[in-house]
């Protein structure tokens, strides 16, 4: 008999977060489930990592529960860290993050939990993805996207992710009847044009709360942010290698060992 796959479960919306618990859900019917995700909401912590304070890790799965699940102080990096280095027996099969509440898609994979979560696994050289919803409220409804999670799982584990990438698929607020299918997409060029919110304490102290815009400047119909806007599920392959190979032999020209 074959072993079952290995899959580790993080998110970012912390370990009670209804995504993850979604999540869990459908892995539970592909292999054996081992969860640690943050004790608290993570959202925006990008790829941070915890240096100057100490990191807790508690299980809090009960004798037999099917998926045994710890909750960790730290970020979501973190979490994969831990997982990796405390917790599991052997490397896990594949890295699975969210279901994030709220859109990952282009600009806002640098900044996601979620997704810094995969790529903390990608780095580690384990298949990865992070799913997220386009509906940001706590109470989402994830039943459309539990069968679309599924499936791209489940074409990871039998392909496998080419070292060095991550995939990141992004699901709109629909029902499942009314998603057109899954597109292979690039990240969309956008950008959040952000606005201070500036206010004042009680005591006359100043202070900010930070707003924005997200803004579109890609007309482009290959997308992620085409595909969402049009129905569609979008699965963007994601490196971690951030070096800019075509500006190289440019840079090379410049004169910069002259005196």
């Amino acid at each position: 008999m074959s072993k079952k796959p290995l899959i580790l479960v993080t998110n970012d919306d912390g370990i009670t977060a209804p995504g993850i618990l979604a999540l869990i859900e459908v892995m539970e019917s592909l292999g054996d489930v081992v969860v640690v995700a943050p004790d608290s909401p993570q959202s925006g912590m990008g790829h941070a990592i915890t240096i100057n304070n100490t990191l807790h890790l508690d299980k809090v799965s009960k004798k037999g529960d099917k998926t045994v699940k710890y909750s960790c102080s730290g970020t979501p990096a973190d979490c994969v860290k831990i997982a990796i280095n405390e917790v599991l027996d052997r490397r896990p099969d594949i890295c699975v993050s969210g279901i994030n509440h709220g859109s990952n898609s282009s600009i806002n994979v640098i900044y996601s939990g979620t997704m810094s979560a995969a790529i903390e696994a990608g780095i580690e050289g384990i298949p990865a993805i992070g799913f997220s919803s386009l509906n940001y409220n706590w109470d989402a409804d994830f039943e459309a996207s539990k069968k679309y999670v599924k499936q791209i799982t489940k074409n990871a584990l039998k392909h496998g992710i080419s070292e060095g990438v991550v995939l990141n698929v992004n699901i709109p607020d629909l029902k499942e009847k009314d998603i057109k299918g899954i597109k292979v997409c690039r990240q969309a060029r956008a950008n959040w044009k952000e606005k201070f919110d500036k206010r004042k304490t009680p005591h006359g102290k100043d202070y900010y709360w930070l707003t924005g815009k997200f803004v579109n400047y890609d007309n482009g119909t290959d997308t992620d942010i085409w595909a969402l806007e049009h129905d569609y599920i979008s699965v963007v392959p994601v490196q971690f290698d951030l070096t800019a190979h075509h500006y190289m032999q440019q840079l090379n020209s410049w004169q910069l060992n002259d005196n």
